[in-house]
């Protein structure tokens, strides 16, 4: 089949090249610097000739909108929310005018969107949305703002004859160099990997392979629709989390960190603390319930394995 990924060429689009590729399938993906085959130039925000890779295709999987590893400044959050939204809105344009539309559109979303909790798991049918929380930075609401305004682009195109799903991702699990994986990793190796803040805000995740395996798996299935949440099953506080990972790693110890520590490490990396403070404690409800098996479902059982890919990188 032929699928569609505009804004493919960050991790989650390394990801999933990968995954659809061995499985034989055609990638496309749209990227305003284009830098080899398959590539196809767009905007993210116009119509243009971009628009006959998708008509015909078989899936759209939109990644599109500014990478969150940076400050959260005014100016990045309102550009996060600028191309997120433009870009969503003109794939469901480029979709409505298709002569022959994609079966279905997987719409990139966060985990974030629910709300900073630790009494309970959030899933799609009782999950509380956040933005109204006590005791955190007000900034935060805007990351839920912008979840809500990227998904509510995909309920209001006009793309009868394809479904829709926003997919909710915790953060991608893989080995590849720059993503999460890898940054968490380097804090363990330099002797950094101890709870932050007390350590019991939930880190929720997935690794790549059940990642893709779960796009697929939502692309096969013609019964599911909405928000999905693309989690493992096993969102763990974060003091646990990196012990898993220190003891992937051999490594015995790491330094505790208090918020104003998280903050000085956040902006010496470029980025921001909410992805280190905030709990996400969110659970893949709609998968398990449509009888989708992880891999890699607890933490104990990925975390090694990633490991062991990155040493033999």
């Amino acid at each position: 089949m032929r699928i569609v990924i505009p804004g493919g060429t960050g991790h989650v689009g390394a990801v999933l090249n990968r995954a659809f590729a061995a499985a034989g399938h055609e990638v496309v993906v749209l990227t305003r610097r284009p830098a080899r085959d398959g590539h196809v130039a767009w905007d993210g925000e116009t119509i243009g000739p971009w628009t006959d890779a998708i008509d015909g295709s078989e899936a759209v999987i939109n990644l599109a909108g500014r990478s969150v590893s940076c400050r959260y400044t005014k100016t990045n959050l309102t550009e996060m929310m600028r191309s997120r939204v433009r870009s969503a809105r003109v794939v469901g344009q480029a979709i409505a005018a298709a002569r022959r539309p994609p079966r279905v559109w997987l719409q990139m979303s966060t985990a974030t969107i629910y709300a900073h909790r630790f009494d309970a798991p959030n899933d799609e049918a009782t999950g509380v949305i956040g933005g109204w929380e006590t005791g955190v930075p007000g900034y935060w609401a805007y990351s839920v703002d912008i979840a809500t305004a990227w998904e509510r682009e995909l309920t209001r195109a006009r793309t009868p004859r394809t479904r829709g799903i926003a997919l909710r991702s915790a953060m991608v699990m893989s080995p590849d160099r720059g993503g999460v994986f890898d940054v968490l990793s380097r804090l363990v190796r330099l002797g950094l990997g101890g709870p932050v803040a007390g350590g019991a805000q939930y880190v929720s995740w997935i690794h790549e392979h059940d990642f893709a395996t779960a796009v697929q798996f939502l692309i096969d299935r013609d019964d599911m629709s909405g928000p999905v949440n693309l989690a493992a099953p096993d969102p763990r506080p974060q003091r646990e989390f990196m012990r898993e990972l220190r003891g992937a790693w051999r490594m015995p110890a790491g330094l505790p960190a208090t918020k104003w520590m998280a903050e000085l490490g956040a902006l010496a990396i470029g980025s921001d603390t909410e992805l280190l403070l905030k709990s996400r404690r969110v659970i893949p409800g709609s998968l398990l319930a449509a009888g989708f098996e992880f891999d890699y479902g607890e933490w104990a059982r990925a975390a090694p394995d990633l490991v062991r890919r990155v040493r033999t990188r």
